[in-house]
């Protein structure tokens, strides 16, 4: 599939079917048991797009009066890996029915862009014709 139309594939709305807003606020009650326990809202952003592989990026964006650097991102790519709410299988199955060839994909390491934004990357690696 060509960068083009990979790139028109992978928009905002896009990738807020793959990962509503209401979704930082589900996956809070159910981690906490409380939604005002959050410290941060989780948006899925698309960050490259190349024939090879499509890089997306779940944003970790601190709530007013709370503190990210002090919550404990460096673990989350495995909990998100695994997390029914988050779903990423069920994100690469929606991927794929949006006629993207997904051979693989993968979680990177929280990347701490600064105080108030953390990002995990996301890697969906296209499948060869």
């Amino acid at each position: 599939m060509n960068q083009n139309a990979l790139k028109s594939i992978f928009t905002r709305d896009f990738c807020d079917t793959l990962l509503p807003p209401h979704t930082s606020d589900r996956f809070f009650e159910a981690l906490y048991g409380d939604v005002s326990e959050g410290a941060y809202d989780i948006r899925l952003e698309c960050l490259s797009v190349k024939p090879e592989t499509v890089e997306l990026g779940f944003h970790l964006i601190q709530r007013p009066g709370k503190c990210l650097v002090c919550s404990l991102t460096h673990g989350l790519p495995k909990v998100f890996a695994r997390h029914p709410l988050i779903d990423i299988k069920g994100m690469v199955q929606k991927i794929k029915d949006a006629g993207v060839p997904v051979k693989d994909w993968r979680l990177g390491h929280t990347n701490e862009k600064n105080n108030t934004l953390h990002v995990i990357p996301f890697y969906i690696d296209m499948a060869t014709p």
